[in-house]
């Protein structure tokens, strides 16, 4: 039996929440949401994400940032995938699952808009990994 994948959705855009929840809920998927990174360190207490991801800014600049650090420190096998649209307004690219500095604590990096196919690709490569 395979056991079920949980997955973690953190982003200030309910519409994008909402979106990923179906999503993944029905692959078969058990999902949990959060509007930003303090709600998302709470469900850590109950609920341990084998995928989460994260919006880059929420309501602070660095918030993904940071809760990408802490996932990956509390749960270091979770796949983490940071999703933003800073590359699309100000043209900065993050180097995802080529970043050789290491600075970034995400498998992978996914300019918004973001489609479910993207985020299915992006598993497949760090799984197969």
């Amino acid at each position: 039996m395979t056991e079920i994948k949980k997955v973690l959705v953190v982003d200030d855009d309910p519409d994008f929440r909402g979106q990923m929840e179906i999503m993944f809920s029905t692959r078969g998927y058990e999902v949990t949401t959060a509007p930003g990174r303090k709600e998302a360190q709470e469900t850590f207490q109950t609920f341990v994400p084998d995928i989460a991801v994260v919006d880059l800014m929420m309501e602070n600049d660095d918030d993904g940032f940071v809760l990408a650090y802490r996932l990956k420190k509390r749960f270091p096998d979770c796949i983490v995938i940071m999703v933003t649209n800073v590359t699309g307004e100000t043209g900065i690219e993050f180097p995802g699952e080529d970043d050789s500095s290491g600075w970034i604590n995400a498998d992978a990096v996914l300019s918004k808009p973001v489609r479910f196919e993207q985020i299915e690709e992006e598993l497949r490569k760090i799984e197969s990994r």
